[in-house]
């Protein structure tokens, strides 16, 4: 089906408006887009922010009457200086396919693959986890999960219990396992997580390895060899009590989803109980990984 995208440019304050009539107006879907590239790195848990500049796009169906909606959108009181605006044909494709087009198998350190289910296996004697790109709850296409993952692929896992603090698709806990991890526990504030891990640990084969939890039901008293966090800058740091006590005397800490300016920050908050290695950095954001003083 063909459509046509209504992009809209607005302002932090009005973007969330802007959405509503926009679908009051006949529009399929609804999403904003960052117009002056100065991404929001640290949104509360369940918070949801705006870009100072946001653009919201509006897709409609094609045969929808858009000389109605832009006569509309031009006498929007919200618009008191004018709207800037513009109409654009979308081409008529197979949006999935090209969607499951876009991934590939990805390639960690000296073992490790994440496969697409519908991609050939590159090297069936490596360490394959097979992973759909669903929810972006983490694939291994963004920097911050891709260097967990081959942190992890570095490490000695065998019959180690591992933590996956903010397991999102439980990317890290099942590579973990498939390293050779003996169990897993993963923890997210996000049901869909909790329901995204376990449906990718199924299809690894890994399920009765893991153990999904919420943070109301996280275990309280318990120390892994391994934990790796991969959230973002504040919350590490908010919750480095928590984070720390996971890890046993002597046991191996990785936290990532930090950029580089807020890395000191973060290690300032774990420096009394661990000692860090060098930092490693991947574009702007970097990996923290650190052992328990014992």
């Amino acid at each position: 089906m063909p459509w046509i995208q209504l992009r809209v440019n607005s302002t932090e304050k009005q973007a969330e408006q802007v959405s509503d009539m926009l679908m009051s107006w006949g529009a399929q879907a609804v999403s904003f887009v960052d117009a002056k590239d100065t991404p929001i790195y640290e949104p509360l848990p369940g918070e949801v922010l705006y870009w100072e500049n946001t653009v919201v796009v509006g897709l409609f169906d094609a045969e929808h009457k858009m000389d109605k909606v832009v006569r509309q959108l031009e006498k929007a009181a919200i618009f008191k200086n004018g709207v800037q605006y513009k109409l654009e044909q979308l081409e008529d494709k197979d949006w999935e396919r090209e969607w499951m087009d876009n991934f590939h198998p990805i390639r960690f350190g000296n073992r490790l693959w994440v496969c697409p289910s519908w991609r050939d296996i590159p090297d069936p004697t490596a360490v394959n986890v097979m992973l759909d790109p669903g929810l972006a709850f983490g694939t291994g296409t963004h920097p911050t999960t891709a260097l967990c993952m081959e942190w992890l692929d570095a490490q000695e896992l065998s019959q180690s219990l591992v933590v996956d603090f903010g397991c999102g698709s439980g990317i890290l806990g099942i590579a973990a396992l498939k390293l050779g991890a003996k169990r897993v526990v993963g923890i997210d504030i996000d049901p869909q997580a909790i329901e995204s891990s376990l449906a990718n640990a199924t299809r690894n084969g890994v399920e009765q390895q893991i153990e999904l939890y919420l943070p109301k039901d996280q275990p309280a008293s318990l120390q892994a060899d391994v934990v790796v966090a991969n959230i973002l800058a504040g919350p590490l740091a908010q919750l480095s009590g928590i984070i720390s006590a996971y890890v046993k005397p002597g046991g191996l800490l990785a936290l990532s989803g930090i950029l580089e300016s807020q890395a000191q920050s973060v290690i300032d908050a774990y420096a009394a109980e661990f000692e860090f290695d060098p930092v490693a950095v991947k574009e702007e954001w970097v990996r923290l990984t650190a052992r328990k003083k014992v």
